[in-house]
């Protein structure tokens, strides 16, 4: 008899079940750290993440990667662009070198440790908050631009966008009553991403000339949820201001990726947030206006990649659980809206700062 409890029809153990909190104690004091059996799961779905207290009451942040998702080279790789952030004194959060090594196999996983930083979501219609992002992320494009990725992918059209594309079509995540509009809109709104050569360009096809918008390594997922800030007087960090966290999406790509998922509001609020993102930036390192014109085709593609990545994680237990408005024909309604809205701004002059 199964030692497991019974799965909905269409689910399968998934390797993730496997990680219990004996495991993840286990898999630190496999590399010398003891917990005190304090552990708190964090929020994470495409990895699993835990905060744990040690046996000497510090901190720290264990991240076990998806099976298959990422291969060891692309990891570290990963984990050698924060070690050169940090190296430059930017404010990353990046995993501990441990036993000579920042990636560490375990009971099946691969897993790296980190240092626990507190903070709080920025403020992000506070001018002076935005421009002291726009410094840091300009100070991580600078690390950024001086070698590329030998492994990690770009981001483009053909993997974010085609891709996610073509396999929600060809698995029928779609329903059938909104498949034909939705498969419609969805070309419609790819054709337009694919007038960006920068969005197109194979990753290891050199510029077509000096004028190209270029490519450097980049945090990835900036959003606001992977900037922790820290007040003046706070003991959680080393220091104030924005610490990034997470790089595990870091891919190449042009440099407004790092900037336009921190903008939000109406078009007039969205160029005062990127004038100030801008004035920080530029600060330190040159910011080519023309990469505005990209903003709205990425939001496109994110958008796209999103639903594909919901659908392509079902099989693990928690995305049903926390995402359970998923795949109904609202939600497909939903999406075929918001790529109408996406063809429209993309339509539009770009945002002028």
């Amino acid at each position: 008899m199964s030692g497991h409890p019974a799965l909905p029809d269409g689910f399968e153990l998934h390797p993730y079940q496997a990680l219990t909190p004996d495991v993840v104690m286990d898999a630190l004091a496999s590399v010398g750290l003891y917990g005190n059996g304090r552990l708190q799961a964090l929020s994470s779905y495409e990895n699993r993440v835990y905060q744990l207290q040690l046996e000497d009451g510090s901190l720290v942040v264990a991240k076990f990667y998806r099976p298959e998702r990422w291969t060891r080279a692309q990891i570290l790789e990963e984990h050698a662009f924060s070690a050169e952030l940090m190296a430059a004194e930017i404010p990353v959060v990046g995993p501990l070198t441990l036993n000579g090594q920042t990636l560490h196999p375990f009971g099946g996983f691969d897993f790296s440790v980190s240092p626990s930083r507190g903070g709080r979501a920025p403020e992000l219609d506070d001018p002076d908050v935005l421009e002291w992002i726009g410094r840091f992320l300009a100070r991580i494009h600078t690390v950024g631009a001086a070698r590329p990725f030998a492994t990690r992918p770009a981001l483009d059209l053909q993997t974010f966008g085609l891709d996610s594309r073509d396999w929600l079509l060809a698995h029928d995540k779609v329903p059938l009553d909104v498949q034909s509009s939705w498969a419609r809109v969805s070309l419609e709104a790819l054709e337009l991403v694919a007038a960006c050569p920068t969005l197109t360009r194979p990753p290891a096809q050199p510029a077509a000339s000096s004028e190209s918008i270029r490519r450097l390594r980049l945090h990835g997922d900036c959003h606001p949820g992977n900037i922790l800030w820290t007040p003046l007087d706070s003991p959680a960090s080393k220091g104030p201001g924005p610490h990034f966290v997470d790089l595990d999406d870091a891919r190449s790509g042009p440099a407004v990726q790092d900037l336009w998922m921190l903008l939000s509001g109406d078009r007039q609020q969205r160029t005062r947030q990127l004038g100030a993102l801008i004035d920080g930036y530029e600060q330190f390192r040159e910011f080519d206006r023309r990469e505005t014109a990209l903003i709205e085709p990425l939001r496109t593609l994110r958008l796209i990649h999103y639903s594909a990545w919901l659908a392509r994680r079902w099989s693990d237990p928690t995305f049903p659980i926390n995402f359970p408005w998923f795949g109904s024909s609202d939600y497909w309604q939903g999406q075929v809206q918001m790529l109408e809205e996406q063809i429209e701004a993309m339509r539009e002059e770009p945002l002028v700062v």
